[in-house]
């Protein structure tokens, strides 16, 4: 078994990130207001910060999955089935563990907790697809003679 790549786990995961945020950008075009709910509970709308954060994060968690992806790749072999495997648990656990919460707890309404999971799981399995075609593993140093 190889080591990972790391060049090619940040090169991938920033393209996921882009596949990322260039799908969360386009959802903010779906005719779902998900962000009354915010200054509903007496709170700010988000400003520049918050979206400079969430951008960022869109890029954390793209290097994430394609670093899961660069792991279990071994174990389930190279190819899309496994990118869709490494986006989907980093989906769980990014996405859809907090957000459960969050409902649970009253704090995010219905409609918003929908669109968040269904459209987070759309961005992450397609970013995920994205890095892991870039990914590559090192090429095993070779012997020496001697």
């Amino acid at each position: 078994m190889g080591r990972v790549n790391a060049s090619r786990v940040v090169l991938g995961g920033l393209l996921a990130g882009v596949v990322i945020n260039v799908l969360d950008a386009a959802s903010q075009l779906l005719p779902v207001d998900t962000i009354s709910w915010i200054t509903d509970l007496g709170l700010p709308e988000p400003g520049g910060g918050a979206m400079a954060t969430w951008l960022v994060l869109g890029f954390v968690v793209g290097v994430a999955a394609v670093w899961l992806y660069a792991a279990i790749r071994p174990r389930y072999g190279a190819g899309p089935r496994t990118a869709l495997l490494a986006g989907g648990a980093v989906w769980l656990l990014a996405l859809a563990v907090p957000v459960v919460g969050f409902r649970a707890a009253g704090i995010v309404p219905g409609t918003v907790f929908w669109v968040w999971m269904a459209v987070g799981l759309v961005e992450m399995l397609a970013g995920t697809l994205a890095g892991a075609r870039v990914y590559r593993e090192e090429a095993p140093a070779s012997a020496t003679t001697g």
